[in-house]
């Protein structure tokens, strides 16, 4: 069991350190998308898409950096006690918080997939069958949602992001579990 915890931790531990380790990037971006609607509102006409595109970028960089931030510790955390804590005990209260987060993120996630579902064009209450249909071709996509402003972008692909940043995040935290199981055993990760 130690052997697939340890396995499963590295797995999860690396997808998350490449994707966040990309994604720390996306300040760039949203950089490069800010100074351009300054540019543009100064010298052209104003551009529609600026704004909306900075939020989408954001939103990625935000939501895909979390896993990253989480393996790395750079959470917020509250020291006053904590800091003073043996390694178990430090080890027991993460668990507990981890299974609060873990609820958490289900949560998350599925408002995520209902919400993408959504956005695909589906009105129903099972949003998990409607998307394996749509990944298959089952069934048609309806009227997909845009945005009521007047760039109106699609809005599935940033929620899309949305439903891969909380699962990656789900990951990461049954990854910290592991580890913090392992350490209440008294082994070093």
């Amino acid at each position: 069991m130690r052997r697939v915890m340890h396995g499963y931790i590295r797995a999860i531990d690396a997808v998350n350190y490449r994707i966040g380790r990309i994604a720390m990037y996306g300040i760039f971006v949203l950089m490069g998308i800010l100074l351009w609607s300054s540019i543009s509102k100064t010298f052209f006409l104003p551009s529609l898409w600026t704004l909306e595109m900075a939020q989408f970028v954001m939103v990625g960089y935000y939501i895909l950096g979390g896993p990253y931030s989480l393996q790395l510790g750079s959470n917020v955390r509250m020291d006053l006690l904590y800091g003073e804590w043996s390694v178990k005990k430090k080890a027991w209260f993460d668990v507990f918080t981890v299974l609060l987060l873990i609820f958490y993120l289900c949560v998350l996630l599925y408002g995520a997939v209902a919400s993408t579902a959504y956005s695909l064009g589906y009105w129903g209450s099972e949003p998990f069958t409607y998307l394996g249909s749509v990944i298959i071709g089952v069934e048609d996509v309806g009227r997909m949602e845009r945005a009521s402003t007047a760039w109106r972008p699609y809005l599935w692909p940033i929620k899309g992001v949305m439903v891969i940043g909380f699962f990656l995040m789900l990951l990461q935290c049954t990854s910290e579990l592991c580890k913090d199981i392992l350490r209440i055993k008294g082994e070093t990760i």
